[in-house]
């Protein structure tokens, strides 16, 4: 296990891991010992008390949290179109409602407003801000910061492949994709939320800073209280952010041996950390760490192993012997890159295979012109999707098919035990399940009408929508599983990008289409359930929950929307930086990424590329070792039951670990991993009460620190064009100018040298 002391492990499996032994006795167990939760973290951070008697959906509840997901929903799209794009999260909104609340309930009038015509009446001020006020507030700002994943395919119609879409259509889409997940959720909440064992670990740093901001705390003498804490970190957060941020960009990635190596394609390459295998590269900064894999100091300890040990066999032994053996031509390509390319190099022209009339592939000009060939990280990402994907599963179905059946009977007798399943079923009524299958089938519907409608602009037919619901149904409980024991989220883009491609190809909107239907049906349906599962800590009403979610999307849909239109239909050449005046930041860096998947998998097509007709056919076999991979490790589990490590070996988390490495780049990985472990098994095993107490305040306040900095400095200087001083450091660069070339001979790339 790359060195980590089995012992370390050992100590935080019990914690981070389902406890099969536990499982089988928890209903035998005295009153006392099933009087809380079985994760150790759970029990550490979330309260065991509640107040079923305060007021939850108030006017400030309403008021508040529409205005946050309005804020973060518009400025979330508006930064995604830039050359740096900015996220900001609910914590944010978390930070700011809070003394705006206290505002309104010290000045707002007390009295009762009647609804005319109704018996209903308010109260714009039934008393004290309270926290579960400020909770829903905060699933509000949540689901406007949930980006829009179909605004990408409007995007890539208007701006990559200029092609009209009716306006209604693309709002169907936008709205549509963003709804379906709620069936999903409605059928495995009992599996993902009343279970104590599907623990959500994001949540946990939400929980703890709800407790820092609302629970009266007595500061020790010479320490300091949570919000204390949590103010001291956001002020040096915030002030520092405007380095790395504003004077001093380069410091996000730190590549020395570029700087060294100023000539050597093969020494940049090695070297880079965000266009090479990044070794000796680092950052001084949380963004880096944080931005891509989520929040290291958030993520189990067991999931920083898999994920670093899976990252370190792909970067430096899978990576490096595919591309100095040139497998697959490899060295006529940069090494990692997202882009597609034509035999010789040459970045493709995807204009030259598409017929303008129809929109689909003309195969006998692809004949003329070129196969498509990615770079030789694109292919192994490809390849290890389709391994997670199978090893999902198996995993699944080994480690936790007896605990999803055991689950299954306790849910029809009710017989979830611990406290806070007890305390939500006591006070609150559950949310019925027609109300899911009523918005299910509304969703289906609109979604049937956007895509066989106005003249089948998105080309997807009627039954590629119900196929992509039976995917989603199939993989939501699997990946709700995963993501709920380890806060990391297998996707589903690659196995439904293939299955369409080979069903309907040559249609690169069906491809996208179905890809979006089935891909973020999964994620909203496991960010619903995630959310839930925050109510059910924080002992909020179901019905409330569900009406703020839906609310919630429905207005961030629009809000999305809204500004993606607006931006795509008034500035000019936005996406196109060779086309764009110079300094405009208009450069839409996550929809390349977007677009040139259309083309792999919606253009050409997976025949043309995994099938019997492309050049990465062998990446299939990946589907096999996928499948075949968490056999050994769960049958070794179980012949040593006593070596607990063991059962801590994930393969679909190994497999996924370097997903994110094209766009985050190799120096996120080492700062991530370098920071989870220190957090996670250092500071949680040797100073488990700071732990306790601090982790998840500092994974706040570092991430809201950022954020307000970033907004504030972008508000008041780079947004009127002011920026830092020139300089070698001021460029968002690790300069490493040589790390994209090719080392094949002959291969001719502007700014690369040309080797013999």
């Amino acid at each position: 296990m790359t060195g980590v002391d089995e012992t370390v492990i050992s100590s935080s499996y019990q914690s981070e891991k389902f406890d099969f032994e536990a499982a089988k006795t928890m209903h035998t167990k005295s009153d006392k010992e099933v009087n809380d939760n079985p994760i150790d973290q759970v029990r550490l951070t979330v309260p065991i008390t509640d107040d079923p008697t305060l007021p939850v959906l108030t006017f400030r509840t309403w008021v508040l949290g529409m205005l946050s997901c309005f804020v973060l929903a518009f400025l979330n799209q508006f930064f995604s179109y830039r050359r740096l794009p900015l996220y900001i999260s609910s914590v944010s909104a978390q930070i700011v409602v809070l003394p705006i609340g206290k505002l309104m309930a010290a000045t707002l009038p007390t009295r009762k407003f009647r609804i005319p015509a109704t018996k209903w009446s308010f109260s714009m001020n039934p008393g004290p801000f309270n926290m579960k006020e400020h909770v829903l507030i905060t699933i509000f700002a949540g689901t406007g910061a949930n980006s829009l994943y179909a605004v990408g395919i409007i995007t890539i119609v208007k701006a990559f492949y200029y092609r009209p879409i009716h306006p209604l259509a693309a709002f169907l889409l936008s709205m549509t994709t963003q709804m379906l997940g709620y069936g999903w959720a409605g059928l495995f909440r009992k599996f993902l939320v009343d279970s104590p064992y599907m623990w959500w670990p994001s949540n946990l740093v939400q929980v703890s800073l709800f407790r820092a901001l609302h629970e009266e705390e007595k500061r020790r003498k010479g320490g300091l209280t949570r919000l204390q804490f949590f103010f001291i970190v956001l002020v040096t957060s915030f002030s520092y952010y405007i380095v790395p941020n504003y004077f001093f960009p380069s410091i996000t990635a730190l590549s020395f041996i570029c700087w060294i190596y100023k000539d050597s394609v093969t020494m940049q390459q090695i070297g880079s950390g965000q266009l090479g295998l990044g070794v000796g590269s680092f950052a001084f900064d949380w963004a880096t760490a944080a931005s891509f894999l989520g929040s290291p100091l958030a993520t189990p300890g067991f999931a920083i192993i898999n994920v670093m040990v899976g990252f370190i066999a792909v970067a430096y032994i899978i990576l490096p012997v595919a591309y100095w053996t040139n497998s697959f031509e490899a060295k006529k390509f940069p090494i990692l890159s997202s882009h597609v390319f034509s035999y010789d190099g040459k970045p493709y022209n995807v204009s030259r295979i598409l017929d303008s009339k129809t929109f689909s592939f003309d195969q006998e000009a692809y004949d003329n012109y070129s196969k498509v060939h990615l770079s030789i990280f694109f292919v192994f990402t490809y390849g290890l999707s389709f391994a997670t994907l199978a090893a999902t599963l198996t995993h699944v179905a080994l480690f936790y098919g007896r605990s999803i059946w055991r689950q299954t009977r306790d849910m029809l007798r009710n017989q979830y035990n611990d406290i806070h399943t007890r305390i939500m079923k006591q006070n609150y009524s559950v949310v019925p399940q027609w109300w899911f299958y009523i918005v299910l089938f509304v969703v289906v519907v609109l979604s049937m009408i956007a895509c066989e409608g106005f003249g089948r602009q998105l080309q997807l037919p009627y039954w590629g929508i119900i196929l992509s619901m039976g995917l989603a149904f199939i993989f939501t409980l699997p990946i709700g599983i995963i993501t709920a024991t380890t806060n990391l989220q297998p996707g589903l883009n690659v196995i439904t990008e293939l299955i369409i491609g080979y069903l309907y190809p040559g249609k690169p909107l069906a491809n996208v289409a179905f890809k979006t239907y089935g891909t973020v049906s999964v994620s909203q349906a496991i960010m619903f359930l995630s959310d839930f599962k925050l109510g059910h800590y924080m002992k909020i009403p179901p019905k409330s929950m569900f009406m703020v979610q839906l609310v919630g999307t429905v207005i961030s849909s629009v809000v999305y929307f809204g500004t993606a239109w607006w931006l795509l239909t008034t500035v000019e050449h936005i996406c196109h930086p060779s086309l764009l005046p110079e300094g405009s930041p208009w450069t839409c860096p996550g929809d390349d990424i977007f677009y040139n998947a259309s083309i792999i998998w919606g253009v050409v097509g997976p025949l043309r590329m995994f099938g019997r007709l492309g050049l990465y056919v062998k990446m299939n076999y990946f589907f096999l070792i996928g499948a075949l991979a968490p056999v050994p490790v769960w049958a070794l589990s179980h012949m040593f039951p006593k070596q607990k490590w063991i059962s801590l070996i994930n393969m679909p988390v190994l497999f996924g670990s370097s997903g994110a490495m094209l766009q985050a780049g190799a120096v996120t990985y080492w700062c991530w991993g370098v920071l989870g472990i220190i957090f996670n098994f250092y500071v949680y095993r040797k100073f488990r009460g700071w732990w306790a107490r601090h982790n998840y305040v500092l994974s706040a306040a570092l991430d809201a620190g950022v954020a307000f900095s970033a907004i504030l400095v972008y508000a008041t200087l780079q947004l009127h064009d002011i920026n830092g001083i020139k300089w070698w450091g001021l460029e968002l660069d690790d300069h490493c100018p040589l790390a994209h070339c090719p080392t094949a001979p002959g291969v001719v790339v502007d700014g690369c040298p040309v080797f013999s």
